[in-house]
């Protein structure tokens, strides 16, 4: 069936879903689950025919709207958290997996700027950390105790004083993605060129092993986080630059809605990222190297489970129940 022809001959149907969403029109549970079976047949039959053309897409966040408010109407308050982790993050994550690997690849291509510029120039760091930081920590290399700095404070001040900064950059990443993207692309730029420029002058110092052991405890989480809160940013962005079928309000109003999800998703992270940076960093060159490693592989490995891997796991067990319509 021509794309066209499949578009007219479901439109009345795809129109009606719509309005429930926008609760100009209501359903019981039972006619919303019928719904959402048609709607995933739908979809199916788009992604099989049409590729990732619009009318997938449309279908894709549509089906994704259907489930939502399937779970908001049948589920009650105490599992709303676990299936905002569960369900709806991931389901997001996959609908905007391009985005994720767009941020993780221009993550990598600001880093390798921040170690080309260290290497390339030796003003570079004291520019972009500081002179008090980098003599700070040229002191702390020289007494053999390179992450020293991550001792100064007590250990709940640190924590609460790192998260709270955390927190706000990572909003920041976040929210400047309304401008087109170019604020959290700006954001994005400072923090890798900083994290590259940062490591490169531990190795340039001899005391990249010692400093990574002890930053990568909390690293792991904060910069997979940033990641993440970038990809956000992007998909914000991208709502204002590429409205689709949608008024741009309308796609802005999308974009803002699931965009912002999977920002607060990384919330949690972040705190932990804070705990571990108070509580537990300063001991990193004390503790057992099999700890240190599985701390900081472990954490990644989640973290990339969870935004990387897992959504296929979700997408597949929402589709599977699908039948293609035949023509």
């Amino acid at each position: 069936m021509r794309e066209v022809a499949f578009i007219q001959q479901n439109k009345d149907k795809w129109m009606e879903i719509e309005e429930v969403l926008s609760g100009k029109l209501q359903k019981n549970p039972d006619e919303l689950s019928s719904l959402y079976i048609n709607l995933i047949n739908d979809l199916a039959y788009a992604q099989t025919y049409y590729g990732n053309s619009n009318t997938t897409r449309y279908l894709n966040f549509l089906s994704t709207s259907v489930f939502q408010k399937i779970y908001k109407t049948k589920r009650g308050t105490p599992d709303r958290l676990k299936h905002f982790f569960v369900e709806e993050v991931p389901l997001l994550m996959y609908e905007y997996r391009r985005y994720l690997w767009f941020a993780f690849g221009i993550f990598w291509v600001f880093v390798a700027i921040g170690v080309a510029s260290a290497h390339f120039d030796d003003s570079f760091v004291r520019l972009i950390l500081g002179n008090h930081y980098v003599d700070m920590t040229l002191r702390n290399i020289a007494d053999g105790n390179a992450a020293g700095v991550y001792s100064d404070g007590s250990m709940l001040g640190s924590f609460v004083g790192i998260t709270k900064n955390n927190l706000q950059v990572g909003m920041n990443m976040y929210m400047l993605g309304i401008f087109g993207g170019l604020g959290t692309l700006y954001v994005l730029l400072q923090n890798s060129i900083m994290l590259g420029s940062f490591q490169y002058f531990f190795h340039q110092q001899g005391a990249l092993y010692e400093s990574a052991r002890a930053i990568w405890v909390h690293g792991a989480f904060e910069i997979s986080g940033m990641i993440v809160e970038a990809a956000a940013g992007f998909i914000l962005g991208a709502s204002v630059l590429f409205p689709g079928t949608y008024s741009r309000l309308d796609a802005l109003k999308i974009g803002f809605k699931n965009s912002f999800k999977i920002f607060l998703s990384v919330i949690p992270f972040t705190v932990v990222a804070g705990f571990l940076e108070g509580f537990v960093t300063r001991y990193a060159n004390a503790m057992p190297l099999i700890l240190n490693l599985l701390i900081v592989f472990g954490t990644l490995g989640f973290i990339f489970w969870y935004y990387a891997v897992y959504p296929y796991f979700v997408h597949s067990k929402h589709m599977k129940y699908a039948t293609l319509p035949t023509t």
